[in-house]
């Protein structure tokens, strides 16, 4: 559903006649606001009582560098509102990979006049999940969630379990319906996490199913993919399927090289004193959960063909 265009404020005393015989106000300086009781109802990092002062904004940052779809979201906001919202928004993007902390407390702010919003509230969650703070991440989230009634951060909520000391919760969590309908890059983030949990729980035989999922795909390559293999091959050497695991290791070098990822990746190179010519925005930050790009489908578009066999494939129960 579209936002809804900000309502119009009528100015004050129009449409009314003014009574001619009220006595102008003094010019006397008006006093200082008071901070808004705290309302103890309200568990958002951003509303507690001993918050620290918004972090700076970088002089260059108009809030006009969000893309067109996160811009959209903020038109609910007021003039005034939408433009701290965004800048703070643009600074977290910026910052999420360098100071995830930072980041963090930028995501905070733009919670303060903007935490109706669910993208605002997406920002917050992986902002704090990068900064560790896993109890923010995953309430942030559900929040997120219940508000959109997007998916796509499932991964990143079952890994909070796991961060919590909690890799259960991570289990049931990848059980739940919402969980069953995920596809593409989304399922296969989440089978990491889950094989992961299992792991923390010592049963490295569920750890490895739990990876056994149709993007574990040996002839093809996405972005998940080299993580995936390496994930897979580690979790057959830990149950002693040691040549399995070696085969699908090799195949993720070979996927890195038919990305250009990982050790096949060009390296940026810049000189100490030049800027970098594009900074990461918050199209960067909501595009990509801090696990991976939360893709909702895979098509074959995005996938290239790794140098192996057709039917070499090892995905045994």
């Amino acid at each position: 559903m579209a936002a809804q265009p900000p309502r119009q404020r009528r100015p004050q005393g129009r449409g009314r006649q003014q009574n001619p015989s009220r006595r102008p106000r003094s010019a006397q300086p008006r006093p200082e606001r008071e901070r808004p009781p705290h309302n103890p109802k309200d568990l958002r990092r951003a509303n507690s009582e001993d918050r620290e002062k918004s972090p700076d904004i970088d002089e260059d940052v108009t809030g006009k560098e969000l893309d067109r779809e996160a811009a959209s979201q903020l038109t609910s906001l007021t003039d005034t509102n939408r433009k701290w919202v965004s800048n703070h928004l643009v600074m977290a993007g910026r910052l999420v990979d360098i100071d995830p902390q930072l980041a963090f407390e930028h995501a905070l702010a733009a919670s303060r006049r903007g935490g109706r919003l669910g993208i605002v509230r997406e920002a917050v969650g992986l902002t704090a999940y990068a900064a560790g703070d896993y109890a923010e991440a995953l309430r942030e989230l559900r929040t997120y969630r219940r508000i959109t009634g997007d998916q796509s951060h499932l991964p990143v909520q079952a890994d909070c379990e796991r961060g919590l000391g909690k890799p259960q919760k991570a289990i049931e969590l990848a059980e739940s319906p919402e969980a069953q309908k995920l596809s593409g890059s989304v399922r296969a983030e989440l089978a990491m996490v889950v094989s992961g949990a299992h792991q923390d729980l010592g049963d490295l035989d569920s750890s490895v199913k739990a990876l056994e999922v149709p993007e574990l795909d040996i002839n093809r390559a996405f972005s998940f993919s080299p993580r995936l293999f390496s994930a897979y091959a580690e979790a057959l050497s830990a149950v002693g399927r040691e040549e399995e695991a070696q085969k699908w290791a090799r195949q993720s070098h070979v996927a890195e090289k038919a990305l250009g990822t990982g050790a096949f990746e060009d390296p940026d190179i810049m000189d100490f004193d030049d800027e970098p010519a594009e900074l990461p925005t918050v199209k960067d930050l909501l595009g990509k959960g801090p696990v991976s790009p939360a893709e909702q489908e895979t098509g074959e578009d995005d996938a290239v063909e790794s140098e192996s066999a057709p039917d070499d494939r090892s995905q045994e129960s």
